[in-house]
């Protein structure tokens, strides 16, 4: 059924019972209003024929028949329209109007009283008057018909007759506006019934229309087409992303595979292998071993920062952090030699799994890859803030001890599974580090020491925040990171110096 059907019907229903409950207020007060004014008339009316009544009485039965008459006469004319009965000393005497059959006159009646005779009421009043005593039965009746009824009733009939129109007038006029009131709603019904998300890219546009209830509905459905697009890209993402790590899984995996299967079949079919041989050969199964645990745990890291959500991002006490990763190298690796200097309260605003795995990684490259010529891993860790005091940015400085990066290599080491000749590593931990840098919207820069010092400083740029918690509000920058970077980087990812 329409609205504006619905409308004309609930007006067309509510009208008529509004006028109808009017209707009865209004005959409670009419009703009440009618009696009133019959009473007063017939009170005002009493007090003339009672001085009538008096003086009719005061010369009735005597010797002045003239006198008599015309006393009489004026009693009558004083009436009226109302009935008079009178008793005395001579003949009843009744006028006006009267009942029939005649009623039982109530025996006392100062107010006006109603009496019913032959299905008609009847106004009585009852004095005493002449020589009618106080205590004795009343002399002077007066009687009104009753039309007050009469009156009501033609105010019930209409009543009646204004619902029966006004539940017609009403339901027609309320269709017809609740038609025209609907011509925006219909009309956003037309646009909206042909968007099918599943099948089509267009979307609803929808132009204020002053109905507040048609513009909410049509940013309603705005924000739910936004968010299934929203919905069908994160989906789409997932579904990549997960095919993606079953396609690099198993690409990458292969070969330390192959490797230890070839290891293995060495093993078994040369039972008395010597000594030496087979401790090379075990030696070999646990670097591959370690490489292949290495490469499962890099492709799920990749693969978390690909789907992180913003709800995961939050304040985070960055020196807490850089110490916790420091911490945990130093006990994996005793004999590195790790200096830390960190300003106390840089917060900045992220997601603490990935910036602690783009820590350990920067650690742990520095580790591997930046040892000093005796051997010794010595590694400068230091935390500070930079730039506009407004706006400040935390820079995590790292520097270490080798041979240094050449500078056409500084962008590429960044890329997916670049490993030098001799690394033990997976060539994904500093893809791990990029991706992080990409997710929180800062920038990684590779130097030379300063002072013409050997070895490699690594600068990690990050938005920083003086607020506890903040909600983040800035798109995260997905990317398919475990399919490759892609061939334009954003501007001010990575910067080398030359």
């Amino acid at each position: 059924m329409k609205l504006s059907t619905r409308i004309a019907l609930a007006v067309g229903a509510s009208v008529p019972l509004l006028v109808l409950a009017s209707g009865w207020l209004l005959l409670h007060l009419v009703a009440g209003d009618l009696r009133t004014h019959q009473d007063a008339q017939l009170r005002a009316r009493a007090t003339v024929v009672a001085k009538n009544a008096k003086a009719y009485l005061d010369v009735a039965g005597t010797d002045h028949p003239l006198l008599e008459q015309v006393r009489r006469r004026r009693l009558i004319n004083s009436a009226r329209d109302v009935g008079v009965r009178l008793t005395g000393p001579a003949d009843p005497l009744s006028a006006g109007p009267q009942p029939e059959p005649y009623p039982t006159l109530p025996r006392s009646a100062p107010n006006p009283v109603t009496v019913t005779s032959g299905g008609k009421d009847w106004q009585v009043l009852s004095l005493r008057v002449g020589a009618a005593k106080e205590g004795t039965t009343p002399n002077l009746w007066l009687l009104s018909p009753d039309t007050a009824e009469d009156e009501l009733a033609l105010v019930r009939r209409r009543v009646l007759t204004g619902a029966l129109l006004a539940a017609a007038l009403g339901g027609a006029a309320a269709w017809a506006i609740a038609a025209r009131a609907v011509l925006p709603l219909r009309r956003l019904q037309r646009r909206t019934s042909g968007l099918d998300p599943r099948t089509s890219a267009a979307r609803l546009e929808h132009r204020p229309t002053r109905v507040a209830e048609v513009d909410d509905l049509a940013y309603t459905v705005q924000t739910v087409l936004a968010r299934y697009d929203e919905q069908v890209a994160r989906t789409g993402e997932a579904l990549a992303t997960a095919r993606a790590f079953a396609a690099t899984a198993s690409h990458e995996l292969r070969t330390p595979l192959m490797s230890m299967r070839t290891n293995l079949d060495i093993l078994t079919d040369h039972p008395a292998l010597d000594p030496e041989d087979r401790a090379e050969v075990l030696d070999d199964l646990g670097r591959e071993h370690a490489r292949l645990l290495g490469l499962l745990v890099m492709i799920k890291a990749l693969a978390q920062g690909d789907l992180i959500e913003a709800d995961a991002f939050t304040a985070l006490d960055l020196a807490e952090l850089v110490d916790a990763s420091v911490s945990d190298l130093r006990r994996a690796h005793p004999d590195a030699e790790v200096a830390v200097r960190t300003t106390a309260g840089v917060r900045v605003h992220g997601w603490e799994q990935g910036l602690r795995s783009a820590v350990d990684n920067l650690l742990t490259n520095a580790c591997t890859h930046g040892r000093a010529d005796d051997g010794v891993a010595r590694i400068e860790v230091t935390l500070r803030l930079t730039g506009d005091p407004q706006q400040p940015t935390a820079l995590l400085t790292m520097d270490d001890h080798g041979s240094g990066i050449p500078p056409e290599r500084r962008e590429e080491i960044f890329q997916r599974f670049r490993r030098g000749p001799d690394s033990p590593g997976s060539g994904l931990g500093l893809t791990l580090v990029a991706q992080q840098v990409a997710l929180h919207r800062g920038r990684i820069t590779v130097w030379d020491r300063p002072a013409g010092q050997p070895g490699t400083r690594f600068e990690l740029y990050l938005p920083a925040t003086g607020i506890p918690d903040v909600a983040h509000t800035l798109p995260l920058l997905h990317r398919d990171w475990l399919t490759g970077i892609p061939e334009q980087a954003p501007l001010g990812l990575f910067t080398k110096r030359t």
